[in-house]
């Protein structure tokens, strides 16, 4: 499968440090760059970062074949599992391992906390298609994701900030935000690039023919979502460049605990799909969207609630910058993992 990848799929790793690089670089040595990044905002978004997020979830929504909803809509097993995984399973684990490994550090705890609260709708679409798992699903589910954000979002971070640190004897920290404000974020990050994509499927089938938009259209625009990934990346890394070199230690404690989540939540939910059933295409979504996180909500909710320099917005940003790295890994150990599964299996 590995082998079976493009060029630019197969180094991604490779393209990924490169941009690390190139955006810690430039943070460093452009003067007056994240003031210029930040001039221009989507709610506490800078617009350089929401137009690579368009850009790269834009070509993976038009790959989605739209007619086919029906047949993950109709799969309970792993619609049920990935509400539990997403909404029960991935909060408590952050709480776990942010208490357990920042006891000395509420500032960045509560960050974390966020950063858990704030499930996948963006970058998941990326690392599910480079895992070869099933598009339709993972459209399903990011949608789902998106309804529980709205409704949840605000409940769950005052329960887990307030409410159970209450009932531990723990210190509380309070989080006020509206379910408009991540509608909001919803609505641009996933309502844009899937209306999009969903136009561009119906309009061009319907023109020139399904086999004319899958051999033609889609190879042209594929690239883009890479494309738009290492810029992001770029972009988070300039911003944030000063901070990082400034304050390694700290990013590094903030580190240990993401770390710790990223593999176990992803490894679980690998585990968990295949244990009840799922084909391999579902299991690595299930498992992908279980794993990563809504960064962009994240880190304007610590900065909306907490102001831009706070220890709350430097763990929503450590959050990206140690999640990209370790979910592209995660691509490959769920390529190799492939084999676990019988031939019909990893096929469907």
């Amino acid at each position: 499968m590995i082998g079976g990848l493009s060029t630019l799929d197969r180094f991604l790793p490779v393209w990924i440090g490169l941009a690390m690089a190139a955006g810690l670089l430039l943070g460093r040595l452009v003067p007056g760059l994240n003031t210029t990044l930040e001039a221009v905002k989507i709610g506490e978004i800078s617009l350089p970062i929401a137009l690579g997020l368009l850009l790269m979830m834009y070509p993976v929504l038009a790959k989605v074949r739209y007619d086919r909803l029906d047949t993950v809509t109709g799969d309970r097993r792993m619609l049920v599992a990935s509400l539990v995984l997403n909404w029960i399973v991935g909060p408590a684990l952050m709480f776990a391992l942010a208490w357990a490994l920042l006891p000395d550090l509420p500032e960045y705890r509560t960050g974390l906390i966020i950063v858990g609260l704030a499930r996948c709708i963006a970058m998941v679409l990326i690392w599910n298609d480079l895992a070869c798992g099933d598009r339709e699903a993972a459209a399903v589910l990011v949608a789902l994701n998106s309804i529980f954000q709205v409704i949840a979002f605000g409940a769950l971070g005052w329960f887990y900030l307030e409410i159970l640190p209450g009932w531990l004897g723990l210190s509380q920290a309070a989080l006020d935000v509206s379910m408009w404000d991540i509608a909001q974020y919803v609505l641009i990050f996933l309502g844009i690039p899937l209306l999009a994509g969903y136009l561009s499927r119906k309009l061009s089938e319907r023109s020139k023919g399904r086999e004319w938009y899958e051999t033609r259209f889609l190879p042209k625009i594929g690239p883009i979502a890479l494309y738009g990934l290492l810029f992001t990346i770029v972009i988070l890394f300039a911003l944030q460049g000063h901070t990082i070199s400034e304050r390694p230690l700290d990013v590094a404690r903030i580190a240990l605990p993401l770390l710790a989540y990223f593999f176990l939540m992803w490894g679980g939910s690998f585990l968990a799909g295949r244990a009840i059933g799922l084909p391999y295409d579902r299991t690595s979504t299930l498992a992908f969207t279980a794993a990563g996180n809504n960064f962009e909500l994240a880190i304007a909710v610590a900065v909306g609630v907490f102001g831009v320099t706070s220890g709350q917005a430097l763990a929503g940003v450590v959050g990206p910058l140690i999640e990209v790295p370790v979910l592209v890994a995660l691509v490959y150990v769920s390529l190799w993992g492939r084999r676990l599964f019988s031939k019909e299996s990893a096929g469907a």
